[in-house]
């Protein structure tokens, strides 16, 4: 006898439906402006006979769908049933500029946000990090180069940094897995320290930052301290430091608050230095969570561990949104490109977040790579991708065991803790160093590292969205 596997629910109004009403809704918003604004003067030519929410949707999808140029964009909006030329789509998107994809992205991130929290919160998972507001990974990436297909871009040789068109400054909610933050910056060779800065504005105090070695620096860490931000960091080799309190010590684990700085660079506060034996290498954390009650070592370990959510946040758009094959080689159809990529791994990000909590099974046992290349097929054929997986992610291998390393950490007693003095120093008279973030203070080994304009076909702009 063989079993009767019913078919998967029609799609529900669920995400889908959802981020369908938001997009109505800002179109008809966006057209109301328009119908109240002056008539002006349309020129010579044809009138318009192409909606705009059917050439963004029509972008979206394509997105969606992985496709590798504007004419296939071109094709999907002529299969609609309008009788227009591939000419008349790239100059209405050359045209439309990038407020109207930022729009619907703030929009959309504010409408994941509310629908995803409280999902999280409703969940017997480990809390990440309960003692802090939110936890935010921080981080660039370099965008991938442009193809030398112009004529203005064919005598630059393969590899030219003028041949990058930029890169992005972000800020990812680790919990909620959705971006926070999200800057252009044409300059690619800007050290990240220039901008870090102004990430921060907008942060809530209490809020927990994850960042990596190439901001590390004692002014830095010290701003993060006095601005009431926790953060979670790896220690720079060949640091110096001074013990002032051991919090705890065994031949596998060091807790223990320290001075950075010996010589003519001193850090303003105290530091606390976690060191952790992993196979037959040293792991060295620092962060200014100072109560080892507060951040226990095992827990500041895993938490660290989630800085590399921001890494694979950046493989889907790169990778698995196809966002290596850039469809233009104009700035405004680059960017448009790319808010497209970030308003469809959103959903897809907040997709595999419901589908998680729903199976009861860790987010990253859920296959991103399979999902971004089933939804485009479920949605064509009207199924629920979300009950789809939930019901058969199993069988199917939506859900699968998650391949991330987790660290082993022997568990501390509270007891084998020694707290700190009540009267022990925690500030000291400062001195830094150079600062490759701070304008006037060059790096001391600057010269080495010649640095070019941005290219000439750019403008120098920042595109930045924060979501509230």
């Amino acid at each position: 006898m063989y079993t009767t596997i019913g078919l998967p629910p029609r799609a529900t109004s669920g995400l889908v439906e959802q981020f369908k009403v938001y997009v109505e809704r800002w179109m008809r918003r966006q057209q109301s402006q328009a119908a109240c604004a002056p008539a002006a003067s349309t020129g010579p030519g044809r009138p318009r006979e192409l909606p705009a929410e059917v050439l963004w949707s029509t972008l979206l999808l394509c997105v969606l769908q992985r496709v590798q140029g504007v004419r296939e964009v071109w094709r999907a909006i002529v299969c609609q049933g309008y009788d227009i030329c591939d000419q008349a789509v790239y100059a209405r998107l050359d045209a439309g500029g990038t407020e109207p994809l930022q729009a619907v992205f703030e929009q959309v991130s504010r409408m994941l946000a509310a629908w995803v929290q409280p999902l999280v919160e409703a969940q017997s998972w480990e809390p990440l990090a309960p003692f802090a507001r939110a936890v935010l990974a921080l981080d660039e990436t370099t965008l991938d180069p442009l193809a030398r297909k112009l004529p203005r871009l064919r005598h630059f040789k393969k590899g030219a940094v003028e041949l990058l068109p930029g890169k992005l400054a972000s800020l990812f909610d680790v919990r909620l897995q959705v971006w926070q933050r999200i800057d252009y910056l044409a300059d690619v060779q800007q050290n990240c320290k220039v901008h870090a800065r102004a990430m921060l504005a907008g942060l809530r105090s209490g809020t927990l930052l994850l960042f990596d070695l190439g901001y590390f620096g004692f002014e830095w860490l010290d701003e993060l301290t006095s601005s009431g931000l926790w953060y979670v960091s790896r220690l720079r080799e060949k640091t110096s430091y001074t013990v002032v309190h051991t919090l705890y010590q065994s031949d596998e684990v060091l807790d223990a608050l320290v001075w950075l700085g010996n010589h003519q660079a001193k850090a303003r506060s105290v530091a606390r230095l976690v060191r952790v034996q992993v196979g037959c290498s040293w792991h060295e954390y620092l962060t200014n969570v100072l109560d080892p009650r507060v951040l226990p070592v095992g827990d500041l370990v895993r938490v660290y561990a989630r800085r590399w959510d921001i890494e694979l946040a950046f493989l889907l758009l790169k990778e698995h949104l196809h966002l290596h094959l850039w469809w233009n080689s104009k700035l405004t159809g680059i960017l448009q490109q790319l808010w497209a990529c970030l308003i469809i791994a959103q959903l897809l990000q907040a997709m595999r977040m419901e589908i998680a909590c729903q199976a009861h099974v860790d987010p990253f046992e859920v296959s991103m790579p399979l999902v971004v290349r089933a939804i485009p097929t479920l949605l064509g054929s009207g199924q629920d991708p979300i009950a789809l997986c939930v019901q058969r992610g199993r069988q199917l291998g939506f859900i699968r065991s998650s391949s991330r390393l987790q660290v082993q950490i022997p568990v501390i007693v509270a007891a084998d803790i020694v707290p700190r003095p009540a009267d022990l120093v925690l500030q000291r008279t400062p001195c830094y160093p150079a600062d490759a973030g701070r304008p006037g203070r060059k790096s001391s080994n600057a010269r080495y590292k010649p640095k070019t304009d941005p290219p000439s076909w750019q403008e120098r702009d920042i595109y930045e969205f924060i979501a509230q």
